[in-house]
């Protein structure tokens, strides 16, 4: 059983994944403070000086008056958060955008394919 487990843990597929966790999670860590701190900054400057982190609704002002927590509803930080969503999904298609060119273009620079040569070997028969 050790010894499955070993095998599975060193295939190539298990360790790719691996690192692209680590490397998205890292990714997303940068996207967040990009978000956080260039790009929502200047559009809550352009709204009044609004700060996003901060936005939010108090649902209980009642009992707030009377000395209580609030209860917030914090809808800053969801807005925040579907901008890291756009910007990380955004990097994400011009990742795999910029791979499936270069996979055309490898597959272009290689020739004809087997199934290629094999479709002409067919053809070429049937006549």
């Amino acid at each position: 059983m050790l010894q499955e487990f070993k095998e599975f843990a060193i295939k190539g597929n298990v360790v790719d994944l691996a690192v692209g966790m680590v490397i998205g999670g890292a990714f997303g860590k940068i996207v967040t403070a990009l978000v956080n701190h260039l790009v929502t900054p200047p559009i809550g400057m352009a709204m009044g000086g609004v700060d996003f982190s901060k936005l939010g609704s108090v649902l209980n002002p009642d009992e707030v008056a009377a000395g209580a927590e609030p209860v917030i509803l914090g809808y800053g930080a969801f807005f925040q958060s579907i901008l890291d969503f756009i910007i990380i999904a955004f990097a994400i298609f011009l990742v795999v955008k910029l791979i499936n060119s270069a996979k055309k273009k490898d597959e272009a620079a290689a020739g004809p394919s087997d199934n290629d040569l094999l479709v002409e070997i067919r053809d070429a028969l049937k006549k």
